[in-house]
This record gives structure tokens, C-alpha cells and sequence, in this order.
């Protein structure tokens, strides 16, 4: 009785059993390059990102990186193609390009964009703030009072004028409460934004980025 071959393969010449310490062995090798390629795809591609993402990082930021001519180049040119075809091809170039660069110049670059994203946010608080302060003035004497208390250089005479008038403006008249309309909002409204918003500044400069009162 002839006996049953074995299942397997030949790699250079030579019989593999399907089972075997060999075949399992030459199986974790060819996963461990599909692995490979997959970490370098998935790197290629975040560079890219990166590359991208350099198109709006502002001009100061950008100026004081390390950056090769050759790639300060095509990111200007991409800021410069509209044609959609166009800036596939040209990102595709800067992707490869920064994966050129080194690690140290990777990290700049990472840095700059971190600085970036912690300036916008850093705004968007301060004006939020701004805004919280305006409505409370507007709305209460004793928000008011808790202003010029914790902001004494403010010109009280000036900012008092400025929330009656406010005040004044957002009383809605018979025609607007008949149609439903929000109270308007006229220019001492926004005059009050515009001052509460300067204040604020100076006292952050002043007190070397020491957070400022906000209302309870």
C-alpha cells in the first residue's frame, strides 16, 4: 500500500512539509515583511499628512524650520495649484520628500505645528472670555462692580456709558417681540467687546501669562 504524500512546497529546490518547524518557519518571515511594508505604508502616508499640513502653518513658523530649498520650493508651488489632479500629484511629491528629512527636522516640524494648534486654541479661549465678561456686564451691576474691581486701570466713566447704552439697545421693542426677533444688538455692544477684550490682554502681559478673573 503506497503511502499518502505529504502536502507542501518546494522553496530553492527543496520540499517543505505544511506543519513542519521549517514551514513555520519561513511562514513568520513572510509575515513579518508583509508587516514591514504595511509600517511603511502607513509611514509614507503620515508624512504626507505632515507635508500637507505644513500648506497652513503660518509664514513666521514655516521660516524658521530647517527645511531643504527643494521642499520649501514645492510647498510653495502646491499653495499655487488649484487644479485638483495638479495637487494630488504635487502633495504626493512633498510626501516624498519628507521622507527625506531627518528626525530632528521631523520634530521641528511637529513642534511648529503643535505651536500652532496651542496659539489658535490659546485665541479662541481668550475670546470666549472676552465674550463671557461682555454678556455679564450687560447683564448685572454686580458683574460690574467685579470688572473694575479686578480691572482698575479700565476707565469706569467710559465703560458704564457704554453697558447703559447696551442695556438701552437690547430692549426689544413692540414690533420685534411681536415678531419673535432678538433684542439688537447695536455698537456699544460691541465697543464693550473690544475694550473688556484689549483689558484682558494687558493684563496678561502684565502678569506674565497669569490667568485673568473671570465672573462666578
Amino acid at each position: 500500500m503506497s503511502r499518502k504524500p505529504k502536502k507542501g512546497y518546494f522553496v530553492r529546490g527543496q520540499f517543505v512539509a505544511e506543519g513542519s518547524e521549517l514551514d513555520l518557519q519561513l511562514k513568520a518571515e513572510l509575515k513579518g515583511t508583509e508587516a514591514s511594508k504595511t509600517d511603511l505604508k502607513r509611514e509614507s502616508t503620515d508624512l504626507q499628512k505632515l507635508g500637507e499640513a505644513l500648506l497652513e502653518l503660518r509664514a513666521d513658523l514655516l521660516q524658521g524650520l530647517p527645511l531643504a530649498d527643494k521642499l520649501a520650493d514645492a510647498l510653495a508651488e502646491a499653495k499655487r495649484i488649484t487644479n485638483f489632479e495638479g495637487k494630488r500629484r504635487q502633495m504626493q511629491y512633498i510626501g516624498k520628500l519628507m521622507r527625506g528629512l531627518d528626525e530632528p527636522t521631523l520634530q521641528a516640524v511637529r513642534d511648529a505645528l503643535e505651536e500652532q494648534r496651542a496659539g489658535s486654541a490659546g485665541e479662541a479661549l481668550a475670546l470666549h472670555e472676552a465674550e463671557k465678561w461682555r454678556d455679564e456686564l450687560i447683564a448685572s451691576e454686580e458683574a460690574l462692580q467685579q470688572w473694575l474691581n479686578a480691572h482698575p486701570q479700565t476707565d469706569s466713566q467710559q465703560l458704564r456709558a457704554l453697558v447703559r447704552q447696551a442695556r438701552k439697545d437690547a430692549q426689544p421693542d413692540a414690533q420685534a417681540l411681536s415678531k419673535g426677533l432678538a433684542p439688537r444688538r447695536g455698537r456699544a455692544y460691541r465697543e464693550i467687546f473690544q475694550l473688556v477684550r484689549e483689558q484682558l490682554a494687558k493684563a496678561e502681559v502684565s502678569s506674565s501669562g497669569a490667568g485673568s478673573s473671570s465672573p462666578a
